[in-house]
C-alpha cells in the first residue's frame, strides 16, 4: 500500500517546468494508509479474523489436550508394566495397550502439525483477500474522485520509495483529498459489492498483499 502511486514522482520528471509554473496541472495527494485505517470495513475485516483466529486457537487446543490425555495414558501404562506383582499374561496385554496408544499418538502429532500449518495458512490467506478487497475499494473510490474533478497527478501521501523516504516531501493542505475519501467509503448504505465478494468467495485467488 505505501507503493500506491510512488512511481508518480519519477513520471512528474517527464512534464515541463513551465507547466508547474502555470498551474497547468491540477495536482491532488490522499493518505491511502489512514483510508484504510479509518475506513469501518478494515475494522470490520479484523474483528472477522481475530474471530477466526480464536475459533483454530479452540480448535488446536482441544487436540492439544486430547494428545496430553494420551500421553499420561502411556505413562500410566508404564508404571503398571514396572509393578513387579504383574503376570506375564496381564504384562503382555498391557505392553500391547501401550504400543497401539503409541502408535495412535504419533498419528495426533502428524495431525496436530498438519491442521497447525493447514490454519495458519489459511487465515493469511482469509486476511490477505480481505486487505486486497478493501485496498482495490479505496482505490476505485479515489480514482473516482480523480476522474470528477479532473486531477492530473496523485500522490500517495503515505507512500515511501525504494529508498524508504516518503515520495511527497510536502504539499499545501489544500490539495489533500483524504477527508472526502474517507466520507465516502463510510457514508451509510454506499454499495461496495467488490469487498463483499471478496470476502465470501472461498475460490478467490489470494494475491500479494497490499501494504497500506
Amino acid at each position: 500500500m505505501k507503493k500506491f502511486l510512488s512511481t508518480i514522482f519519477a513520471l512528474t520528471l517527464a512534464f515541463p517546468i513551465a507547466a508547474f509554473a502555470q498551474g497547468a496541472l491540477k495536482i491532488g495527494t490522499v493518505d491511502m494508509q489512514r483510508a484504510f485505517k479509518e475506513y469501518s470495513k478494515t475494522k470490520d475485516a479484523e474483528t472477522k479474523i481475530n474471530e477466526a483466529k480464536n475459533s483454530a486457537k479452540k480448535e488446536y487446543d482441544d487436540r492439544a489436550e486430547a494428545y496430553k490425555k494420551a500421553l499420561d495414558e502411556i505413562n500410566n501404562l508404564n508404571k503398571q508394566l514396572d509393578a513387579p506383582a504383574l503376570s506375564a499374561e496381564a504384562k503382555s496385554q498391557k505392553a500391547k495397550e501401550r504400543d497401539d496408544k503409541i502408535a495412535n499418538i504419533k498419528n495426533m502429532e502428524r495431525e496436530i502439525s498438519d491442521f497447525r500449518q493447514t490454519r495458519e495458512r489459511q487465515l493469511q490467506e482469509q486476511a490477505m483477500r480481505m486487505r486486497e478487497g478493501i485496498v482495490k475499494e479505496i482505490t476505485d473510490v479515489v480514482m473516482e474522485k480523480v476522474k470528477t474533478t479532473n486531477m492530473d497527478l496523485v500522490f500517495d501521501k503515505s507512500g515511501l520509495s525504494l529508498n524508504g523516504v516518503p515520495v511527497l516531501m510536502y504539499s499545501h493542505g489544500n490539495v489533500d483529498f483524504t477527508d472526502d475519501i474517507i466520507a465516502v467509503l463510510n457514508k451509510p448504505g454506499r454499495a461496495t459489492s467488490s469487498i463483499e465478494k471478496t470476502r465470501t468467495s472461498p475460490s478467490a485467488t489470494p494475491a500479494r498483499a497490499a501494504r497500506p
